[in-house]
């Protein structure tokens, strides 16, 4: 550990632009992760066999409740500590998510994906699933009512697959659903995902020494916020939020029961999308050959996805081949210089941003007072008109944004100065523009 940080601190690690900051703070999230997961993993119980809860929780003596239940209450309520580290450990769940999401926009608005980066840029991918992965096979161990409801999800959306769902089910949960079997294997899932992340985190700190940092042109490099100070203020903020801010009260919800499901439950926001994608999808299920194919289900929790992260992973070679270009890149572009793609991009954040606005479809009909009807055919719609009305408009923005600055390197920038010469004469003052593409560098 001592060496790790020694790493964390060199000079080397420093880097010119506050948005480089996101891949670390994401970095430095999963080493929490780890560090209060092996904690954890030691109180933690994956088993499934009934026993009675004869804990300090009043409320729930002698229910029946699973050993993974029982010992999640135990680390909750019991354990000096434990409830602090459960906290930090779901707080850094979410930041890990979100730091690697933000900094996968980052490399996609500066095209810090192109040669020779394009590995670079899977990885990150890469992560970004196992993160989303690591979530949802870490919510279901506590065996509680919010992880029954995610039970029986996965079990829909695996049935739903045509031919082999049966099968895949029944390897999951076994003869019976939920079964024993489900909890315990997610349980060394959820265990491996991590050494996997660590594995990625490997090869992309050997791309980056083998092919250096990019940096944005004309940014000058000054001392930012150092990585080791970055490790302590990420650590301190999941405490302080973990010792504030509660999440998934495991006590309030009790075990779970597969003939009763929580009224207003939502997920983690990074599987929002996957919600609202399920919320908004007409009740489809066309006979085909005689047998149901339940596209409700089949299209927004696996067809969407896939294609959707399949076009992320893909995206570099889509762009070197529809624009030809072979050539290295070490300088980051400004999103304005490449209007298609920062347009595609605020595409693709309105699809996503949509969906997860929908998944709160019955909350924002009750707040407004809205039929539920209205608000769920507004998000269909909204969902395939926003991402092409956002193209468009980005677009156009970037393109006129790219004409001011040629515009101001031609004429030079307007002051509103007026002088008046000695012959009696008017002129405004006039500025030269800054060099093209030049960003001021941040400082710390």
């Amino acid at each position: 550990m001592k060496g790790m940080l020694v790493r964390l601190a060199r000079p080397g690690n420093r880097m010119d632009h506050w948005s480089f900051l996101f891949g670390q703070i994401a970095i430095h999230s999963l080493i929490v992760l780890i560090v209060t997961g092996a904690f954890l993993a030691f109180l933690y119980d994956p088993d499934t066999t009934q026993v009675i809860y004869q804990g300090v929780y009043t409320p729930l003596r002698g229910v029946p409740v699973s050993r993974a239940f029982d010992s999640t209450m135990e680390i909750s309520l019991e354990v000096r500590g434990g409830l602090l580290m459960r906290q930090i450990h779901h707080w850094a769940t979410l930041v890990l998510v979100a730091a690697i999401c933000l900094h996968l926009l980052r490399l996609f608005f500066t095209g810090a994906f192109r040669r020779p980066r394009g590995l670079n840029w899977l990885i990150w991918v890469g992560l970004f699933l196992l993160a989303i992965a690591a979530g949802v096979t870490g919510g279901i161990l506590p065996d509680d009512m919010l992880s029954g409801g995610s039970l029986a999800l996965i079990q829909g959306v695996a049935q739903s697959i045509p031919i082999i769902g049966t099968y895949l089910t029944g390897m999951l949960y076994g003869e019976a659903v939920p079964g024993d079997r489900v909890i315990p294997l997610f349980y060394w899932l959820h265990v491996t995902i991590p050494v996997i992340m660590i594995g990625l985190l490997v090869i992309r700190g050997r791309l980056l020494h083998r092919h250096g940092r990019t940096h944005y042109r004309g940014a000058a490099c000054v001392p930012p916020l150092s990585s080791l100070a970055l490790f302590f203020t990420t650590c301190a903020i999941l405490t302080l939020l973990s010792a504030v801010v509660q999440i998934n009260p495991i006590w309030l919800y009790g075990p779970a029961n597969p003939s009763i499901t929580s009224a207003g439950a939502v997920p983690d926001w990074y599987m929002g999308f996957l919600d609202g994608a399920l919320r908004i999808m007409p009740a489809w299920e066309p006979i085909v050959f005689g047998h149901p194919l339940t596209l409700s289900i089949l299209i927004p929790a696996l067809l969407v996805p896939g294609a959707f992260f399949t076009v992320l992973a893909a995206y570099p070679l889509l762009e070197r081949r529809l624009t030809g270009d072979r050539t290295l890149h070490h300088a980051l572009d400004r999103p304005r210089e490449a209007a298609a793609r920062t347009a595609l991009g605020a595409a693709g954040m309105t699809f996503f941003g949509l969906l997860w606005a929908a998944a709160a479809n019955d909350q924002i009909a009750h707040q407004f007072d809205l039929s539920l009807f209205v608000v769920t055919w507004f998000f269909r719609i909204a969902v395939l008109a926003g991402p092409v009305v956002a193209f468009e408009v980005t677009r156009r923005l970037c393109l006129a944004l790219q004409a001011q600055e040629r515009e101001a390197r031609a004429h030079g920038i307007e002051t509103g100065i007026i002088r008046r010469s000695p012959g009696g004469g008017y002129t405004e003052a006039i500025t030269a523009p800054p060099a093209q593409g030049r960003i001021p560098a941040s400082r710390p």
